[in-house]
């Protein structure tokens, strides 16, 4: 199949769209001001709590709201879940993945599918409190903001995972210009023409928080609750906080290869004065090199030293040259395997890869 990237057609109610299975349930519930947007990985026993906890949140303030459960290929019964909580709520939309895309992959699938005038995006597992939600909007509407994040004063996560975020931020405020003190927390509300911007983003390895900071400087922030975890175990490894800070520092900048471009050239000049400096000490100081001198030590040391810098600065050029060629080659960003409660006069549909 061919993969149909960017953003997302519209489909006829009476015509039967192309790609995943949908499922409408015949009358539509109202046009939403708020879509919340919720990537699922590993979640079955958070879903019903966490719908519970944005209607609780929601409803008393008035807001006609959805909400967008995208399943992001989580092997345990997520999927299940979410299929029974749209059979229960008509206005929680199911997305199934094919497989495992990754985090930000999700979010933009889902942001592509949100029909509200508002989206805001939140984790699955209750540590962002969905209480704070209408006061998150409510700064969005007052200060015509495009986006408001959530600043978390205490993060109830592990001490490497606040290392890894301080990192992150101050590489975004080097690579994205990010402010200082902003922190790009994964909780935020943001406008939906914004959300509509960063959907044209058709590459394989999108950074949400990278591409607002690229359409949009109208971002501020809020100070909010971080939450323990409702139930079970944290998802983000070491190693997923590292492909992050590639996502950031790859996609989104050139500056990584201007720092080899300019290594390079003082490594290569410092190379060329050292040689100088040995060539002129060996002419006017030839008693100092006596026949069995003996250099091997020093050479290896500056061989390896040097192959490594080498390594180093080709590893960094290698993952623009793998993310070009994946890009060129169309790997696709998301692929949808089926939709749950489409609203029946028709709303934005994943073609059969994303």
């Amino acid at each position: 199949m061919e993969p149909l990237n960017g953003p997302c057609p519209r489909f006829d109610a009476g015509a039967e769209p192309a790609g995943p299975h949908l499922v409408g349930r015949g009358a539509a519930p109202p046009q939403p001001e708020l879509s919340v947007v919720i990537p699922v990985y590993r979640s079955e026993d958070c879903l019903r709590e966490l719908i519970a906890a944005i209607a609780t949140a929601l409803a008393p303030a008035g807001r006609v709201y959805e909400v967008v459960l995208v399943n992001d290929g989580s092997p345990d019964r997520s999927w299940d879940v979410i299929a029974a909580l749209c059979q229960d709520h008509p206005n929680v939309v199911g997305v199934d993945l094919r497989r495992n895309f990754g985090q930000d992959n999700a979010i933009l699938t889902g942001l592509r599918m949100a029909r509200g005038a508002y989206v805001a995006v939140m984790d699955d597992d209750l540590q962002h409190d969905p209480r704070h939600l209408p006061a998150l909007l409510k700064k969005l509407e007052q200060e015509e903001a495009d986006v408001v994040y959530a600043h978390f004063p205490v993060k109830y996560q592990a001490f490497w995972k606040n290392l890894g975020s301080w990192f992150n931020g101050k590489v975004a405020e080097w690579v994205i210009d990010k402010p200082p003190g902003i922190y790009l927390s994964p909780y935020k509300v943001l406008r939906k023409e914004v959300a509509e911007l960063i959907c044209h983003y058709d590459g394989p390895y999108p950074y949400v928080d990278g591409l607002l900071f690229q359409v949009t400087a109208r971002i501020t922030q809020m100070p909010v609750e971080h939450r323990p975890r409702f139930k079970g175990r944290g998802n983000f490894t070491f190693w997923k906080s590292l492909a992050v800070w590639g996502r950031l520092s790859a996609g989104f900048s050139v500056k990584p290869l201007r720092i080899v471009s300019a290594l390079g050239f003082l490594f290569a000049l410092t190379g060329l004065l050292l040689a100088v400096w040995i060539v002129c000490y060996r002419l006017f100081f030839p008693e100092d090199f006596p026949p069995n001198t003996v250099g091997w030590a020093s050479l290896i040391v500056a061989t390896l030293i040097t192959s490594g810098i080498q390594m180093f600065f080709f590893g960094i050029q290698g993952e623009y040259v793998g993310r070009t060629y994946l890009k060129v080659n169309h790997k696709p960003q998301s692929s949808v395997r089926k939709v749950l409660n489409v609203p029946a006069w028709g709303a934005p549909v994943p073609g059969r890869a994303l």
